[in-house]
């Protein structure tokens, strides 16, 4: 008889601790959800800047026809990419990539034109762009650190089981392989800034 109660226990034990690790799978990965809608919501608010960005270096530099159409041709293949579930997070990484990619040589170009890089529009718009940039980024190292929990929870040991057993599989990273897409968007106001005045009582060298 004591037998039996020891069996009960051990099942009853057992019973409990499958459904704790359930459970925490299950909140894992809403929250690799959660965390990827609010990368979403960035990425959203990024295509949106875009066409007025485009629009306003056009107005500057219409002859860069073969940049501004890179961009708005990344642009348009990443918000495709956002809006097609079947897409999936590795490829919408590469679609971002590929815009970031776009966007620097936008910013590359700008360079060339002095009335664009002091025009009052072209510096908010840039201003916002550098801030969502930055907002990207915090959002996709909250993802890839639940990412990270995540599938280190369904590759390990006894956790792997209970993977198996109610089909919980890995979370992609949200990566950016591109070293210039790193870089934050650079906002340069020395355009705006006054050159200072030559000293006088000064013999030029």
């Amino acid at each position: 008889m004591t037998g039996l109660w020891i069996l009960i226990a051990v099942l009853v034990v057992a019973a409990l601790a499958l459904i704790a690790s359930y459970n925490r799978f299950v909140r894992q990965r809403n929250l690799v959800q959660e965390s990827w809608r609010q990368i979403d919501v960035e990425l959203n608010r990024r295509h949106d800047l875009i066409p007025n960005l485009v629009e306003t270096v056009k107005g500057y530099a219409t002859q860069e026809r073969t940049v501004l159409q890179a961009v708005t041709e990344a642009r348009t293949a990443a918000v495709t990419a956002s809006r097609s579930p079947a897409s999936g997070v590795a490829a919408q990484a590469e679609a971002e990539n590929t815009l970031g990619r776009a966007l620097n040589g936008l910013f590359a170009v700008a360079e060339n034109y002095p009335d664009l890089k002091s025009s009052q529009n072209f510096l908010a718009l840039q201003q916002q762009l550098a801030e969502t940039e930055d907002r990207i980024a915090a959002g996709r190292r909250f993802y890839n650190s639940n990412v990270r929990a995540l599938n280190t929870r369904v590759e390990a040991f006894p956790s792997s089981v209970i993977a198996s057993m109610f089909n919980f599989t890995k979370a992609d990273y949200f990566e950016v392989e591109d070293p210039a897409v790193r870089a934050p968007v650079a906002v340069d106001f020395s355009s705006l800034t006054p050159s200072p005045p030559p000293q006088t009582g000064q013999t030029p060298s």
